[in-house]
């Protein structure tokens, strides 16, 4: 039988804290690693292959004895980041990383990408135009319509009905097909966690205004649209909640109330997400055609 595929793991912004945590993986993990196709700088990946021991910065401490399945150099031959401090070239090292990650799992070379984190106002200012990475391979490979930004692995599961969009554009986004995919792949969560087959995937739903709109006192979106649109849902997922107020919803799944919840924008869902689970917690990106994942937190220049 042939061996599967090496998984593809961008560097991110070189300038970030992405060699440092793959140095720290592939310290602690050197099997997996040796699975694992690693897409960055050409200094960087010679230090990673052991050649001559050459570092290219801190961020690549541990990583002179591992070996990889392939390492795929971008960017100018001799670039080399200097840690905390991004510049455009370190920007252009992170889009072509997920280039070719993104062509080389369409081409059968990769089976899956983990990404580094980015810097996206960065991104944009060299003329990449998504506002996150999510979007960049849910537009490669052709399924944006059906992708879903989840996060898992600490305490908490969790999907998310919009991403990266201003919150004033949150309302215009509350479709019915929106609800059913997000719902669809919370229940995917859910089952890849354990739930088994058979047994109703419990899914909180978290309301947009305070109180769940409080029957229409504080918000009408729940009753007018959110409710009827999970009422006909439920057919389908029968252990699907209505609109929940979301300042209680994540206190009562941690206490085993629901398998997993639903928030409607990027901050209602990651910010107990991050208060809780901020060092367990991988972002995975549901329905694509190629599993792509990643952590949860961004470039940390500060600190790099």
């Amino acid at each position: 039988m042939a061996a599967p595929a090496p998984i593809a793991i961008t560097c991110g912004d070189p300038a970030g804290i992405g060699p440092e945590i793959v140095a720290a993986w592939a310290a602690a993990h050197p099997e997996a690693a040796e699975g694992a196709a690693l897409i960055g700088p050409a200094r960087w990946l010679r230090a990673a292959a052991g050649a001559g021991g050459e570092r290219a910065g801190e961020g690549t401490a541990g990583l002179e004895a591992q070996r990889f399945a392939a390492a795929i150099p971008v960017g100018l031959e001799d670039y080399q980041a200097v840690p905390g401090k991004p510049d455009a070239e370190s920007s252009l090292v992170a889009w072509a990383a997920m280039e070719v990650a993104a062509e080389g799992c369409r081409a059968g070379r990769f089976s899956a990408v983990v990404t580094g984190p980015v810097s996206k106002e960065r991104m944009n200012a060299i003329g990449w135009n998504y506002p996150g990475q999510t979007e960049f391979f849910a537009d490669k490979w052709g399924r944006r319509s059906d992708a879903t930004m989840a996060f898992c692995g600490g305490t908490l599961r969790m999907a998310l009905l919009t991403w990266h969009i201003p919150l004033r554009e949150v309302p215009g986004q509350l479709a019915a097909a929106s609800f059913e995919r997000a719902v669809k792949a919370c229940e995917e969560l859910a089952r890849a966690a354990g739930t088994p087959p058979g047994q109703p995937v419990r899914i909180a739903v978290c309301g947009l205004n305070p109180h769940a709109g409080e029957g229409g006192l504080l918000g009408t979106e729940e009753r007018d649209v959110i409710d009827p649109i999970l009422d006909r849902l439920r057919a389908r997922f029968p252990g699907l909640s209505r609109t929940l107020a979301a300042d209680t919803v994540f206190g009562r799944q941690l206490k085993g109330e629901f398998d997993v919840s639903l928030a409607l924008y990027h901050d209602q869902g990651l910010a107990p997400l991050k208060t809780i689970d901020f060092d367990e917690a991988v972002n995975v990106t549901l329905g694509l055609r190629h599993v792509r994942t990643s952590p949860d937190h961004g470039t940390a220049f500060g600190i790099a």
